[in-house]
């Protein structure tokens, strides 16, 4: 930074600014920031109408009856179609803490990025569960959020199976170029809707710990709170692995079966 003539206060530029707020000043309008805070704002536009919409069709169903459980099925699966749709090429629409995490595991999404996707995701959840828990005068009885029904083990299962299946698809539609990637939010949506309604009424098929967190913060509902903490995310880090190790369908299975090759998998690969 130069500075115009001796007159000048120390630490002050020609305009009277100090050095310090010229940097702040700059950091926060330097492209890098401002993509940033578009992708942070868009997690917490699609996470927020995906819980609203997911958890609102729940409350509206018990409260009056209307939706049925095939069509909360519905409603989560239509919703995040339409959010893949209208965030996608903006912030990727991961909208999920453990499918960022995967992601950058396997060197898909920059590490830098991932505690700021998370604190989106995380707000756009709270916003909607307070806006749901306010907006229909929600009573205990009516929690919204995730809770097992049964055993801890068999919902941990559940959990770590359909997010297994979640994250092998978008992995299959969303990062290898050799799929139809205008199919994308059709295949996350139909899958999204297919796992709610088989694990549902089961473990109420989070696959999204912030999905899970959100209602249980609003309402202090934390019973095996630590089920779509834990289930989520090791199932789409095995999702995950799992595509990238048959990603590479042109080589031959003696050296895809290699330690070198599955390690380079296990740590990414570049996008075909």
């Amino acid at each position: 930074m130069s500075f115009r003539g001796d007159h000048l206060e120390e630490g002050k530029s020609a305009k009277g600014q100090s050095p310090r707020r010229n940097d702040v000043s700059t950091f926060w309008s330097s492209p890098e920031v401002v993509v940033l805070t578009q992708k942070v704002f868009a997690e917490i536009v699609g996470t927020y109408f995906l819980m609203f919409i997911g958890c609102g069709s729940f409350v509206v169903d018990k409260k009056y009856g209307s939706v049925t459980f095939p069509g909360m099925c519905v409603a989560w699966g239509l919703v995040i179609m339409v959010m893949v749709y209208s965030v996608g090429h903006i912030s990727g629409a991961h909208l999920n803490p453990s499918v960022t995490i995967t992601f950058a595991i396997f060197r898909q999404f920059p590490y830098s990025q991932v505690p700021s996707y998370i604190a989106g995701q995380l707000l756009g959840s709270l916003l909607a569960s307070a806006t749901v828990y306010m907006l229909f005068d929600v009573e205990q009885k009516y929690f919204f959020g995730t809770v097992p029904n049964g055993s801890n083990v068999r919902s941990l299962v559940l959990e770590i199976i359909i997010s297994f299946l979640l994250m092998f698809v978008i992995s299959g539609v969303a990062t290898d170029n050799r799929s139809t990637g205008e199919l994308a939010g059709i295949a996350i949506g139909m899958t999204i809707l297919m796992n709610v309604l088989i694990a549902g009424q089961v473990s109420g098929a989070s696959m999204n710990p912030a999905r899970s967190l959100g209602p249980a913060i609003i309402m202090h509902e934390y019973k095996g709170i630590w089920i779509y903490i834990v289930g989520p995310t090791v199932g789409t880090i095995l999702g995950g692995f799992a595509y990238n190790l048959i990603r590479f369908t042109d080589k031959p299975l003696q050296e895809i079966a290699k330690p070198s090759m599955i390690l380079r998998t296990f740590t990414g690969s570049s996008r075909r």
